[in-house]
């Protein structure tokens, strides 16, 4: 049921840019300076709610669905790119104003309830993305006690700006956005009182926790303690929290606890995944070694989020299919050119990709529009509008596939809480298993141009009657399983 956290198959969209439900909420803002791309699109609960109902997310296997922040913005435009030149309005939901009120662009408190309760009547979970390190320069509380924030210059006179690993918890984003001093234990009574009054108001099954490295330590064990006595305890409702930071498994597994946080997302995992499917050049041996450290760092059963993307990072159907490269400057592309598939090949890739993610430990996480392969270069060319209708061929059946991966996965005690091997690793190959007592699954990885076949141990499970995912040949004797792979392919084999 929806109480397993190993259960979670996420779905993660920005409220902004999913479903526009009703227009009589839209506020794009009226400002010279905002290119169309970094305005409102409309996108709002009630979208969301509508394709609830039209049973969107079941079809895709999804059970658990993370929205991207929805307390009330800022009004206006701030900050700057410079080429071109726009500022930006508040469409992302990570400039609070509130710490308790929904932005009224996205909707009503009665929509977020009729929300999640549609949510939980599907057996669903829903996840807000709160943001605990800053506030908007324009927040009430902020402006009535500018004390309550880090000092915004350093003792040598420089900006304490963007100083995100020497000053990783004072650092400002921007010089909009003071950071809360959440050393001050004052300071993380008031916010942790603010997370706990969406999980108790709202019923929010957890939260992502935003820029997660950057708020010291004391305040996520201060937030997990009201956690765990005000909602775990007291209503006998399990409370998923998961962070996101960037930097090395150490600094990541620092956070992770049963005094702090439930997970973060893997990162290094992230970047190699992406690296291994897109680049022709990568072997498969980088990922193979990527997942065991891992696993080494993170353990077997972990509840790490396994990323197809996010709003942060160039889309991968732009990098697999060579329309943007590595070494180019992913925002600057975004502004600039006009990213569009241009080989479809990259969508075999983002099939390879999706299984891993199904059948690896941890839990999967599709960026909205990733099911359909959606491109795009950096943010906020990587943020467009969700598309429903009139999907090509490729796209349909991208969403079939990312559909039939997810309720195989959901249906499959090894895929969620099995012991996890790699099998095999070369420059084109990989082969990993996930095992669960009596249970088995093999998954197979081709990457290069031509068929290959692959030969595994049957792992002391009888494998003559397999399941496959894709229909691959297969040949199952005591000795073990031979897989004939197509070209930029992938097969899973279940002996149940």
């Amino acid at each position: 049921s929806r109480r397993d956290k190993e259960r979670t198959i996420m779905y993660f969209l920005m409220v902004d840019r999913f479903s526009n439900g009703r227009t009589d909420n839209d506020f794009p803002e009226d400002h010279p300076e905002i290119h169309p791309k970094a305005n409102h699109f409309g996108g709002d609960l009630a979208g969301i709610l509508q394709k609830l109902h039209a049973g969107y997310f079941d079809s895709m296997g999804i059970n658990t669905i993370w929205l991207s922040p929805i307390v009330q913005n800022a009004e206006g435009a701030f900050g700057a790119y410079p080429d071109p030149f726009t500022r930006f309005s508040s469409y992302h939901g990570y400039w609070p104003v509130s710490f308790n009120k929904v932005d009224y662009r996205y909707g009503s408190e009665e929509e977020l309830k009729a929300l999640v309760a549609e949510a939980h009547r599907r057996d669903m979970n829903v996840l807000l993305d709160f943001v605990a390190n800053h506030v908007h320069e324009n927040h009430p509380f902020y402006q009535a006690n500018p004390d309550v924030a880090t000092n915004l210059y350093l003792p040598d006179g420089s900006l304490n700006t963007e100083r995100w690993d020497d000053h990783r918890l004072t650092t400002w984003f921007d010089v909009f956005m003071p950071t809360l001093d959440l050393e001050r234990q004052e300071v993380a009574e008031m916010l942790s009182d603010s997370a706990i009054f969406w999980l108790k108001n709202y019923q929010i099954d957890g939260f992502r926790h935003d820029a997660t490295k950057h708020i010291p330590h004391s305040f996520w064990r201060t937030l997990t303690r009201k956690v765990k006595d005000q909602v775990v305890l007291a209503e006998d409702r399990p409370i998923l929290q998961i962070g996101e930071t960037y930097g090395s498994p150490e600094l990541i597994s620092s956070y992770i606890n049963s005094g702090e946080l439930d997970a973060q997302f893997d990162f290094n995992l992230y970047d190699d995944l992406v690296a291994t499917f897109a680049r022709p050049e990568t072997p498969m041996t980088r990922l193979a070694g990527s997942l065991e450290k891992s696993l080494s760092y993170y353990g077997q059963h972990h509840l790490m989020g396994n990323m197809t993307g996010n709003q942060d990072r160039a889309r991968f159907m732009a990098y697999a299919d060579g329309s943007l490269r590595f070494d180019e400057d992913a925002k600057y592309i975004g502004w600039t050119k006009n990213i569009a598939v241009r080989d479809t090949l990259a969508y075999k890739k983002m099939h390879s990709l999706l299984a891993f993610l199904m059948t690896s430990p941890g839990i999967p996480v599709i960026y909205y529009g990733d099911e359909i392969g959606m491109t795009g270069a950096g943010d906020p060319d990587n943020r467009r509008m969700m598309r429903f209708d009139t999907l090509g061929e490729k796209e349909s059946s991208t969403r079939t596939i990312t559909s039939g991966l997810a309720k195989w996965r959901g249906a499959s005690l090894a895929l969620m809480l099995g012991q996890s091997l790699v099998l095999h690793a070369d420059e084109h190959t990989l082969a990993t298993a996930r095992i669960y007592f009596n249970e088995a699954v093999v998954t197979v990885f081709n990457k290069s141009d031509s068929p290959k076949t692959i030969q595994v141990p049957t792992l002391g499970r009888d494998f003559s009657t397999p399941r496959l995912f894709a229909g691959s040949k297969v040949e199952s004797s005591p000795e073990g399983l031979s897989i004939l792979l197509p070209p930029q392919s992938f097969e899973i084999i279940s002996n149940r």
